[in-house]
């Protein structure tokens, strides 16, 4: 709803009825207040009506919602200069081009900011003063581009860069004066009626001029996204045939209904919602926007069904007219979200993520693609659920216990790894996994099992038997210790704890008396080095030195 406020608000810009520009934003902003971009859009509609106050506070709103974006401080230079704060302005395009250094209407912007500075600070009387001076002030493109006989003159880049050396040097006016675009141009600046010879040969482009805010060349608000042309002046209604004239009411009724759909979905009153959007799709069959309406209020109300039929009806009219890939992406979006809230089990969410990619396909948009995440992620979560089965999981685990005793280790992991799958918090088959990488020798993956095992039963001796063999093999002797110690706070009388305390404590003092092999204090000086500990201290400015 926000989108189709600044939508209107960017064609009334266009068509030069700014107060309705304005009307149209500020509906925008109360439908979505942290959008900069409908704030600079205002900015630049109040400046167009003269009202620079408020073009000055909307143009500050900007650049507080967004400080990294060059636009806001071109908004905030029009303000000033139009408020005669040419400090301010020369400040505020000084900031942009700090973001946007190549930015070309902040360029000329600063360029006129510090010419009116400078004009300001002369004296107004004296030798070498120009006449005309004040003819070429700030204001001077707002008095152009208002004026019909001179407003397509400021899309001529050779106009624009006479007018530019006059601001800078108007003495030089007497080098243009045979030029008659030149001379309606003061005409309209002082105030004076000129008679221009051959004006009506001059190439004009009233169709879609119209001063900016921006600076000197004429733009639409939209350019802020997508420069839109302004549309042509469409024929008077006696050029019409009675097809043409009916086609044409009936869209505009239709979007009469859309709107009264739209103020009842804000009060909730969804029944009447359909009933406008249900008139306005009969109306006009061109518009899918009704039909996502509408599935929007059925996927409000929890009919699904009827939300997945509207969606596949306009995904197929879109695609037969060839409409904007956005309004199909945003109808295959909405039907993805009702697929997913009718989703009773995982492969109900198959059809749900094979219709939000197909929506990313014609639209990568960061809500879409939000769904699709929360949709696989509630799949994969329902499938551990329905393959969760303990019973399952002891058979398999046994299977395990089987081959480990036929030392058939790799079948084992199988049996115990699928003894997971079906319950994820047995800390046996992990004690049992462990078991079995220790055999393998593949010791990171067992030393993984064996935490896996304590964090889901801290008073599992077993765990802490397993944990402490294998820091035992890779040697890390004074770690496998304190595990075994503090599996004996749970079971103080366990022989394989006990046991591995003597081993631990015979290889500590084996090295403490340099009774290592020169293989064996390699090794353990390499694993010292790697220790995150000594790391630390080694980096440490002192140790250094030392």
């Amino acid at each position: 709803m926000a989108d189709e406020a600044k939508a209107k608000g960017n064609a009334a810009f266009a068509a030069g009825n700014f107060t309705e520009a304005v009307s149209h934003f500020t509906e925008a902003i109360n439908l979505s207040p942290t959008n900069h971009v409908l704030f600079s859009n205002r900015s630049a509609a109040y400046a167009s009506l003269y009202k620079f106050t408020e073009a000055l506070s909307d143009a500050q709103k900007t650049v507080e919602i967004k400080p990294d974006w060059s636009k806001g401080y071109s908004r905030l230079g029009v303000a000033y200069m139009g408020l005669h704060s040419y400090n301010d302005a020369v400040l505020a395009y000084r900031r942009g081009l700090e973001i946007d250094p190549n930015n070309e209407p902040l360029r000329s912007g600063l360029a006129e900011a510090e010419a009116a500075l400078a004009r300001s600070s002369r004296p107004r009387t004296g030798p070498g003063v120009s006449l005309f001076a004040e003819a070429f002030g700030p204001d001077m493109w707002v008095k152009l581009g208002n004026d019909p006989t001179t407003r397509g003159f400021l899309q001529q880049p050779d106009f624009v860069k006479i007018l530019q050396d006059l601001q800078k040097n108007p003495n030089n006016l007497k080098l243009y004066v045979d030029d008659q675009r030149i001379v309606q141009a003061m005409g309209v600046l002082m105030k004076v009626n000129v008679q221009t010879r051959g004006a009506e040969d001059v190439k004009m482009a009233e169709a879609s001029s119209r001063w900016s805010p921006e600076g000197k060349r004429p733009a639409a608000a939209e350019a802020d996204t997508v420069k839109e042309k302004r549309p042509e002046p469409e024929p008077e209604p006696m050029d019409l045939s009675e097809e043409e004239k009916e086609k044409k009411e009936k869209k505009a009724q239709a979007q009469k209904e859309k709107e009264a759909g739209n103020v009842a979905y804000k009060k909730k009153d969804f029944e009447t919602a359909i009933q406008h959007y249900t008139k306005a799709n009969e109306l006009d069959d061109e518009d899918i926007s009704f039909l996502t309406n509408r599935a929007a209020v059925y996927l409000e109300m929890g009919k699904y069904e009827d939300c997945i039929k509207d969606c596949d009806e306009a995904v197929e009219r879109g695609r037969e007219i060839r409409l904007d890939y956005k309004m199909i992406a945003r109808a295959l979006t909405r039907k993805g979200t009702a697929l997913v809230k009718m989703a009773k089990c995982s492969k109900d969410y198959e059809p749900a993520i094979e219709t939000f990619h197909k929506a990313l396909t014609e639209h990568r948009n960061p809500d879409t693609l939000k769904k699709l995440n929360d949709a696989e992620k509630a799949k994969k979560e329902l499938e551990q659920q329905e393959y969760f089965d303990p019973q399952i999981a002891d058979e398999e685990r046994e299977k395990g216990n089987q081959y480990f005793k036929e030392q058939n280790y790799p079948e084992a992991v199988k049996h115990y790894t699928e003894a997971l799958k079906r319950n994820p918090k047995d800390p046996k088959a992990y004690s049992n996994r462990a078991a079995c990488y220790t055999k393998l020798g593949a010791l990171p993956q067992g030393l993984k099992d064996a935490e896996k095992c304590i964090e889901l039963d801290p008073t599992f001796a077993k765990g802490y038997t397993r944990k402490g063999t294998i820091q035992f093999f890779m040697r890390e002797y004074d770690r496998a210790l304190e595990t075994y110690q503090e599996g004996l706070k749970h079971d103080p009388r366990n022989p394989e704890l006990l046991d591995g305390v003597r081993r631990c404590v015979e290889q500590i003092n084996k090295a403490g008396r340099g009774d290592l092999s020169p293989e064996e204090l390699k090794e353990r000086q390499a694993k010292a080095m790697q220790d995150p500990e000594i790391q630390n201290i080694l980096t440490d400015p002192v140790m250094q030195q030392v």
